[in-house]
């Protein structure tokens, strides 16, 4: 489904209207749809450092806490140009903390299409990450996502205490049984424990470091 996003005279546009023009919609929420993208990172950078870097080679990635990267919300066409000297962009990843407001979960969700969306619009490759909760919010974080292509995750800090891992085991299952990814990018670890069967299915799990990791790699 098609939407008009023009904008109406003498209207401030609040809710940055212009980020979904063109887009085709999917599910009850309208959630704006990102188009499958066949090229793949070789390494990442975050949103952050990516402002006064100058490694273009590496995609840019947003798994940071969102005080980092909401300015791309507030003004998006100020780091347009920068965004489009990388290699690609993973599309952002706004908190969809259990205890959050589910509306608000649902917004943030919507709020990492919308930018895909127009990042796509600007010509520059984008690859969906995907964000779940709990199994309020599995299905949702499904919709607007190409299937049998390529997706990102972030496991970091998602995996190592019981209660959070079982969250995102159910969640990748469910991610996985409804998108049928070809490759998953893993931002963080990739235990065989979670990710072999996936493996074994033919799905290509290409893992990155965590920026914690990589930065305490080398301390004593």
């Amino acid at each position: 489904m098609s939407k008009e996003n023009g904008t109406r005279s003498g209207c401030k546009d609040v809710f940055r209207a212009f980020l979904v023009k063109n887009a085709r919609y999917a599910g009850d929420l309208e959630i704006p749809c990102v188009e499958a993208e066949c090229q793949l990172p070789m390494w990442l950078t975050p949103f952050s450092k990516a402002i006064g870097d100058k490694d273009y080679d590496a995609w840019v990635h947003f798994y940071e806490d969102d005080v980092r990267f909401e300015r791309l919300w507030n003004q998006p066409n100020k780091y347009l140009s920068i965004l489009k000297k990388y290699a690609g962009v993973i599309s952002p990843d706004f908190s969809v903390y259990r205890d959050m407001p589910l509306v608000m979960q649902h917004w943030n969700i919507y709020r990492s299409r919308a930018i895909g969306h127009w990042l796509q619009e600007q010509g520059i490759p984008v690859i969906v990450n995907v964000r779940w909760g709990d199994a309020r919010t599995y299905e949702l974080c499904c919709t607007g996502v190409p299937v049998n292509s390529t997706i990102a995750i972030g496991s970091h800090g998602c995996v190592r205490l019981l209660q959070e891992r079982k969250y995102f085991v159910q969640g990748l299952e469910h991610v996985v049984d409804r998108l049928r990814p070809k490759t998953i990018i893993v931002y963080g670890t990739a235990p065989d424990a979670i990710f072999s069967k996936y493996k074994e299915a033919g799905i290509t799990i290409l893992q990155f470091d965590s920026d914690y990791k990589i930065a305490h790699k080398n301390r004593p």
